[in-house]
């Protein structure tokens, strides 16, 4: 039997999960990130272990954000419709930051001189107006290649509605220029918004000479390490595995590749534990991640934007992506201070080199990872599983020097840290549940990470959640959620129509009948039969007059009298959770999607041995600072010695190899069959 292998890069460390097919043996490894050259991150993983024939390698990457966020992608010209140059500039008229009287639009990715206009229209309903100027799109290809551009987005106005003019500028491009990387806007999203579109498509063509050269590269030396070509499969961002060299063809769809492997793990623990309702917490090196998974549905959106935060409007990408808030603050987040006296964390890391000042590699700025190490939170000689043990004194030398600027001690400097850290994490989590008008008394948090068990149990005590559960390897687990996810693609459609009208049943079959040709043809390329592919159907609904929408599953089948009833009922229904009221005036179909899946063989969740006497899985004991609730002596324990059914009082440390898992004081933690620690907050 074949060993079925996961990777995923983070910003600090590389992490690695290998199963055992025929026994069912989970092995773990984790090796620093290796920037720019990610593929070596990867290679000294695995050669940490012995692997055997593999089957199957799934990876997830942060090439694609790294190159956005860092702007180190490829030189881009862009193809439009004539009058439509300045779309990029013109952008929104929202903005972010209301009250800001010197606010800037964000610089567009394409400058002015590299976007070309072509002669031609068609309008919303799909119908030619303007018929193609091919000339245009000669002259276009013609300047691009002079002025050096390399790659090129093509983007038309209503090309979601007829593709015919996109089709034809991109068979004109490999006509002139063949060997140019191209993206074009219908391959990538058949939803409306010219603005949205346009930036979707250059995106994507200035991550794609990028992107290629990656996945090219690593398959190259996963062949030379052993590990075929035909196994390797990449993270996509809508949580789906799609292989290299589907994915190289539309790159922009793995730009949170790493993060939502953890997410659908998250769902899978949920299922086997009847947790349907959780928020994830994931807390890596470099970021803090949380999602929402309700009634077991991970949670996708349409409106992800590059770089937005508070004061920047950043860029939209009309692609789907698992609905992840992120934010800059983890273990390797640099505490400093503002010019106004004020103690700041992140959103600037250490990463992995030269990492915290604890790790000893002439890191000298004080971290998060070193306040938990002074805190004792985190054991020193445990850390890595001891095969990196940690410097307390470089830590404490760290935070004495940033103290001395704040005229407090050691201590209080940790500590001050600590809850600068914790007031982000619980803001973030907030914004996944309170803010989107969920109760988190209703939830579990599901902590993940090498930072989320170390953070998970005070945080959801503040939010009222009454459980967090920490699965088992949670240092390696979007890796070990990559080894959960089935192979996935999704396509939109925009077609604006009334649900009641008279040729509604025609013109949504239609669309439903030629997305499910596109969705055989896109599952072919990854080499699965139409007969192996599992087909869910969604619509974006509104109020007539209504501009936002809401996403509403759709039956099977034609759109007839009572279907229409049904799907309005969901419409209604939904639409009253969301925004607390319907309306009686009539519905509209706004866009239409469809997901396809392959179902790829995943790991067993096992249930471990029973071992309820904790004595033999005790190591020892430290005194650890949990801030208000005291600097108290705290047993310490073994993960890998705990047996179902064991059960530990606050305050306590549960140490494994990637991360510890805390228990604080008035707080109990049990585990379950299948080997996950509940920490009970007591909210």
């Amino acid at each position: 039997m074949a060993t079925r292998v996961a990777v995923d890069i983070g910003g600090t460390f590389t992490d690695l999960v290998h199963l055992d097919e025929e026994t069912g043996e989970v092995g773990l490894a984790k090796a620093p990130t290796t920037p720019p050259v990610f593929e070596d991150g990867v290679l000294d993983a695995i050669g940490q272990t012995e692997l055997g024939e593999v089957g199957f390698l799934a990876h997830g990457t942060t090439v694609v954000i790294n190159a956005l966020t860092e702007r180190k992608g490829a030189s881009v010209g862009l193809i439009t419709t004539e009058g439509f140059r300045d779309v990029l500039e013109i952008a929104k008229g929202n903005r972010p930051d209301l009250y800001n009287f010197v606010f800037r639009k964000p610089p567009a990715f394409v400058p002015r001189h590299l976007r070309f206009e072509v002669g031609e229209r068609i309008d919303y309903r799909g119908q030619v107006i303007t018929p193609l100027a091919e000339s245009d799109v000669r002259d276009a290809v013609r300047g691009l290649r002079v002025a050096g551009v390399e790659a090129v987005a093509i983007c038309l106005l209503h090309a979601y509605a007829n593709p015919v003019h996109e089709r034809r500028v991109a068979e004109i491009v490999a006509e002139e220029w063949p060997e140019v990387p191209v993206s074009v806007s219908h391959e990538l999203s058949g939803e409306w918004r010219e603005y949205d579109r346009t930036s979707t498509t250059v995106l994507d063509a200035y991550v794609k000479p990028t992107v290629r050269t990656y996945l090219t590269r690593l398959s190259e030396r996963l062949d030379e390490s052993g590990i075929g070509s035909d196994t390797h499969f990449a993270m996509q961002s809508n949580g789906g595995l799609s292989r290299f060299a589907v994915a190289a063809e539309a790159p922009i769809n793995l730009v949170e590749s790493g993060p939502v492997g953890g997410i659908i793990g998250a769902a899978v623990v949920g299922a086997a534990i009847d947790r349907p309702n959780l928020i994830t917490f994931d807390v890596g090196g470099t970021t803090a991640k949380s999602s929402l998974i309700e009634g077991g549905e991970v949670r996708l959106t349409a409106d992800y934007h590059i770089d937005r935060d508070s004061r920047n409007a950043g860029y939209p990408l009309k692609v789907p992506v698992v609905d992840i808030i992120e934010i800059g603050m983890a273990g390797g987040s640099i505490a400093w201070i503002d010019g106004a006296g004020s103690l700041k964390v992140g959103p600037h890391s250490a990463v992995a080199d030269p990492g915290p000042a604890c790790y000893g590699r002439g890191g000298t700025e004080a971290t998060l990872t070193d306040a938990n190490l002074v805190t004792g939170r985190i054991g020193a000689a445990a850390f890595m599983g001891g095969q990196m043990p940690l410097d307390e004194g470089l830590a404490s030398t760290a935070i004495a020097r940033l103290g001395e600027r704040l005229g407090t001690d050691v201590p209080d400097t940790a500590r001050g840290i600590l809850r600068i850290a914790n007031a982000s994490m619980v803001n973030l989590l907030r914004l996944v549940s309170v803010r989107r008008g969920r109760d988190p008394r209703e939830f579990a948090l599901v902590a993940c990470g090498g930072g989320g068990p170390l953070h998970g149990a005070l945080l959801a005590a503040e939010l009222k959640v009454p459980e967090v559960i920490v699965p088992l390897a949670p240092g390696h687990f979007s890796a070990l959620g990559m080894l959960m996810s089935d192979i996935r693609h999704d396509l939109v459609r925009t077609s604006l129509m009334r649900l009641d009208a008279v040729d509604t049943p025609e013109r949504t079959g239609a669309i439903w009948t030629e997305l499910e040709r596109l969705m055989a043809a896109t599952f072919a390329s990854e080499r699965v039969a139409a007969e192996g592919v599992r087909l869910v159907r969604q619509a974006d609904m509104r109020y007539q007059g209504q501009e936002h929408t809401v996403t509403v599953p759709i039956l099977d089948g034609p759109l007839d009298e009572a279907t229409q009833a049904e799907v309005r009922r969901r419409f209604d229904e939904a639409h009253e959770r969301l925004y607390t009221f319907r309306l009686g005036v009539p519905a509209e179909l706004v866009t239409f999607r469809l997901t396809g899946y392959g179902a790829v063989p995943k790991p067993p969740l096992r249930e471990i041995a029973a071992g309820g006497d904790v004595a033999g899985a005790r190591t020892g004991s430290r005194v650890i600072d949990f801030d208000e609730r005291g600097r108290v002596e705290a047993a310490v324990f073994d993960r890998a010695a705990l047996g179902a059914g064991a059960e530990i009082s606050g305050p306590a440390a549960i140490e494994e190899t990637a991360t510890t898992t805390l228990v604080p004081p008035g707080m109990t933690a049990a585990v379950d069959r299948f080997g996950n620690i509940i920490v009970r907050t007591g909210a």
